[in-house]
């Protein structure tokens, strides 16, 4: 009887934990569809919404690292200053991990379609945390 209760207990903690892990993934990926959306809407302050507001969020890109929300922002805006260069954005993602209930880790690629500027792309990782019970981007490298 007792390796029965503790079998089912086993089960149970199991079953609720893939059950949660199935429903952060599905959390993760709606703010990574949001953020295709609000890019292809030409929004950058929207797409930044999903996005870590603290002066710790870590954006690393080709030429270094950028700390900061706003800087970010800034970043963004100064190089894709226009709907033409912002392009039509694809996200591809390749793999989500889960390191604890409040941490997931995300490669993919990314293309923009650009007929007036050239097409570019590359690929990603993000570390997004559960903060206040919401999925945010806190660190971004992008190649």
């Amino acid at each position: 009887m007792r390796t029965l209760i503790i079998a089912v207990f086993c089960l149970s903690v199991f079953t609720q934990t893939f059950a949660q892990k199935a429903n952060d993934r599905q959390e993760v990926l709606k703010v990574l569809a949001r953020q295709n959306e609000n890019w292809n809407k030409g929004d950058i302050k929207a797409f930044m919404e999903d996005y870590w507001k603290s002066d710790s969020l870590m954006f690393i890109g080709k030429n270094g690292v950028i700390y900061g929300w706003k800087a970010t922002l800034e970043r963004y805006n100064k190089t894709y200053p226009d709907l033409a260069t912002m392009g039509t954005l694809k996200f591809d993602i390749q793999k989500t991990d889960f390191h604890s209930p409040t941490t997931c880790w995300v490669l993919g690629k990314w293309h923009l379609t650009r007929p007036e500027k050239g097409d570019a792309g590359g690929f990603f990782t993000l570390i997004l945390k559960k903060i206040g019970g919401k999925w945010l981007i806190v660190s971004d490298h992008t190649s």
